[in-house]
């Protein structure tokens, strides 16, 4: 692995621990105005600080992350299909290596559906995506997406699929945990992040982290988990806690809620010097 493309993944995998915290803000590319993402820089501008990473569109991030904030980002660069169209595994590829080199990408993602009608289409795309990247030292991030035809998300499936994305080159796998994630994440050679999925109460969403932390994945990649949450910051900085403190779900759910009924600090007056005349 030469330097660059390690230096990379080491913004978005922390080396020291193999953990990483992902916010995951791009569902607009085929959902539209989703709840609580209606308009993006207001969901994100809260939660940087927070995360190791963020996932999203280029058009999110040139319109909706303050390019001063140095958050390392994982390009989308995947789509084609709404979800009021036919078939959401109809993706292509929809942004440029070069784009991505230009936005100053961390890494890149794209979704693969296995078992789906365009099976082949994704798994082509996420081999050439790969050759391209890798060209210029930036890893991939596979997502196993599933699709409205596919509702399978036991060990066998995510296995093949993970397996299949890291075959074809990626260097990290998004999927969904499931049981026995532990086999999921033996048979896969590359890192294994978690998706957040549907929306779930906020403990549900902390035992769904910490299983999956403690079966093997090497992280989260949260969106609707964190900020659906009447409350994103102490859901991520709960979350935080679990992936890079080793918290149980008990003390990271106390966490949560202390942060909850903490009130805000108001921001300090800047005291304007005086200036001196003669």
């Amino acid at each position: 692995m030469d330097w660059g493309l390690k230096n990379r993944l080491a913004r978005i995998i922390n080396p020291i621990n193999g953990r990483a915290v992902m916010l995951a803000v791009d569902h607009g590319y085929f959902l539209g105005p989703t709840e609580s993402l209606e308009v993006p820089h207001l969901t994100v501008k809260p939660l940087l600080k927070y995360c190791d990473s963020l996932m999203l569109t280029r058009g999110v991030l040139r319109t909706s992350v303050d390019a001063n904030f140095p958050v390392p980002i994982v390009l989308r660069v995947s789509g084609g299909s709404s979800i009021i169209g036919e078939d959401l595994s109809n993706e292509k590829i929809t942004t440029s290596v070069k784009e991505a080199i230009r936005l100053n990408a961390s890494a890149l993602a794209m979704s693969i559906f296995v078992g789906a009608k365009y099976e082949h289409n994704s798994l082509v795309n996420l081999g050439n995506l790969v050759n391209d990247a890798e060209e210029f030292g930036i890893p991939v991030l596979a997502v196993t997406a599933v699709g409205k035809e596919l509702k399978k998300r036991d060990t066998r499936y995510l296995s093949l699929s993970c397996r299949i994305a890291a075959e074809f080159g990626a260097h990290m796998v998004k999927t969904y945990y499931c049981e026995n994630f532990e086999k999921v994440v033996n048979t896969c050679p590359v890192p294994v992040i978690i998706a957040g999925g549907p929306k779930l109460e906020e403990r549900q969403a902390l035992e769904l982290t910490y299983n999956a932390i403690k079966s093997g994945a090497s992280g989260v990649d949260m969106g609707r988990n964190i900020w659906q949450s009447k409350y994103p910051v102490p859901m991520i900085r709960a979350v935080r806690a679990i992936v890079h403190e080793n918290s149980n779900v008990a003390k990271a759910y106390d966490l949560f809620k202390k942060l909850c009924n903490e009130k805000p600090t108001k921001p300090k007056k800047l005291i304007q010097p005086k200036i001196q005349t003669k």
